[in-house]
């Protein structure tokens, strides 16, 4: 996709119909704050994949080699070829999947400004809480995503959970081991699934289409809660995940790596 005059990453999206996310990690060596007009990004395909830390799931488009795609990623094309030992770099095929592992100096894209907008931008989220020990680098519930309402408080004071958009058939997925304790419907938020963890924290994972889980039932990091269902409101795929220490919330950028 080609960047036009006005265009911001957000809008990028949008108009490609994917998450901003994901739009940001198959681009990592592009400044989001200063896009050029003209400046091409990739845009990943349904079949692609790119969880937070990698590896990334790529589709090999026309002209890509191993170093292509390393040069593209911040990674190294023997990291690739290690990673894809049963296909030959040699012999790639527009439309096959192969893995892409990142380094751990792979440069990452500045987060653009819009990333979190919405028709009222929140104030800066209450200071951090004390957390113990059990919370830290806890995977984010969707592979693919993009923040579309930050954890704060609203113009109004309220203070409002995180939203995350995605594509249709996406799953939530439990952040950490824990105990189902709830997994209904509750009005105005639609299925909820509710998971107690360690150290009394909770996790809540709303607005839902179908529980995949049931009470009482003990669930690892990974495992599926439930499909996200569409918005009635915004026509998006939204999954508002909420964390609560006792009841308490906190913002879980705190918590998410």
């Amino acid at each position: 996709m080609e960047v036009q005059r006005g265009d911001t990453l957000g809008k990028l999206a949008n108009r490609a119909n994917v998450p901003l996310e994901r739009l940001e990690r198959f681009n990592p060596g592009v400044n989001t704050r200063r896009l050029a007009v003209g400046q091409r990004l990739l845009i990943p395909t349904q079949q692609e994949r790119a969880p937070s830390g990698g590896p990334y799931r790529y589709q090999i488009r026309a002209g890509d080699t191993y170093s292509s795609i390393a040069r593209h990623f911040g990674t190294t094309s023997g990291r690739i070829q290690s990673a894809n030992a049963g296909t030959s770099p040699t012999a790639l095929r527009v439309g096959q999947i192969v893995s892409v592992p990142l380094s751990s100096s792979a440069p990452r894209s500045t987060p653009a400004s819009s990333s979190a907008s919405s028709s009222s931008s929140p104030t800066p989220p209450p200071a951090a809480t004390s957390l113990p020990a059990s919370a830290r680098r806890w995977p984010w519930p969707l592979e693919d995503y993009r923040v579309v309402r930050r954890f704060g408080t609203d113009s109004r004071g309220t203070l409002q959970p995180m939203l995350l958009a995605t594509q249709a058939g996406a799953r939530a997925k439990s952040v950490a081991a824990g105990e189902v304790r709830f997994a209904d419907g509750m009005r105005q938020l639609g299925e909820v699934v509710i998971v107690h963890h360690a150290d009394n924290l909770q996790t809540v994972y709303a607005l839902c289409s179908r529980t995949l889980v049931s009470v009482g039932q003990q669930v690892k990091a990974g495992d599926e809660l439930c499909e996200i269902g569409k918005s009635n409101d915004s026509q998006r795929y939204d999954l508002l995940f909420d964390l609560r220490q006792g009841g308490k919330p906190i913002d879980p950028r705190q918590v998410l790596r």
